[in-house]
């Protein structure tokens, strides 16, 4: 008997990053899916936080404008960290996790892939409903382009930040509380750089800068983050 026939799995390739990353991406689509009143939380979150926004400052065209750009940053960064502690807790609660720290692939891959998931699912909406949420809030339409690019750079980081926070209570029960607050004094430059440049717009001045800030934070945070929140989950784990 050949080895081949002996054990039949010997000639199969084991998934490679690409397979892995679409495996992933179909199973957490499908848990979405079959959880989609939960998914839509965030949105509906943020989607609140506009409105009770308008209805407190009394509808004011004027008093709006003014505050726009803030309350969107807000209303995502809220949305965001209200997703946070489920990041990683339903894999370790089932032993998702542990597959993962055995997966023929890198942990940080499988942690960016998820970090990506969670960014789709609760910024991305957010980001394209931006324009009408704007409109709602009476924000100048010279501004809207530089908003979107500050939540298109900031909303990622903040996902990524938040993943190295998840990733460090993923053992712990009952940790909402507690990732919240260690993930605003991080989520904190994000929102200030990235309201800050809608800010500097609305003064004249040349918000590039700001973009800038968030996109080497983005850079930087796509390199480490996920390594860090891979550590993260092994210590947890072990």
């Amino acid at each position: 008997m050949s080895v081949r026939q002996r054990n039949p799995g010997a000639g199969a390739a084991t998934p490679g990053l690409i397979g892995s990353a679409r495996a992933l991406l179909a199973r957490d689509l499908r848990l979405l899916w079959r959880r989609r009143g939960d998914a839509l939380q965030p949105a509906l979150f943020a989607l609140l936080v506009v409105v009770l926004f308008a209805l407190a400052l009394g509808g004011e065209k004027q008093a709006l404008s003014k505050v726009a750009a803030a309350v969107l940053w807000l209303a995502s960064l809220l949305a965001g960290l209200l997703a946070l502690d489920t990041l990683f807790r339903g894999d370790a609660e089932d032993g998702s996790l542990e597959q993962w720290m055995l997966a023929p692939v890198p942990l940080g891959w499988l942690v960016a892939v998820r970090t990506f998931t969670h960014w789709a699912t609760t910024s991305l909406p957010l980001l394209i409903a931006t324009p009408f949420l704007a409109e709602l809030l009476y924000l100048p339409r010279e501004q809207l382009p530089v908003l979107l690019a500050s939540l298109a750079l900031g909303t990622p980081l903040l996902s990524l930040l938040g993943a190295v926070v998840a990733a460090l209570t993923v053992g712990m029960r009952r940790s909402g509380i507690l990732v919240a607050l260690l993930a605003l004094p991080l989520y904190v430059p994000v929102l200030v750089f990235g309201a800050g440049s809608v800010a500097r717009s609305a003064q004249g001045l040349d918000p590039v800068g700001a973009l800038l800030l968030l996109a080497a934070g983005l850079v930087v945070a796509l390199l480490l983050a996920p390594l860090a929140a891979a550590a993260a989950i092994r210590i947890a784990l072990s």
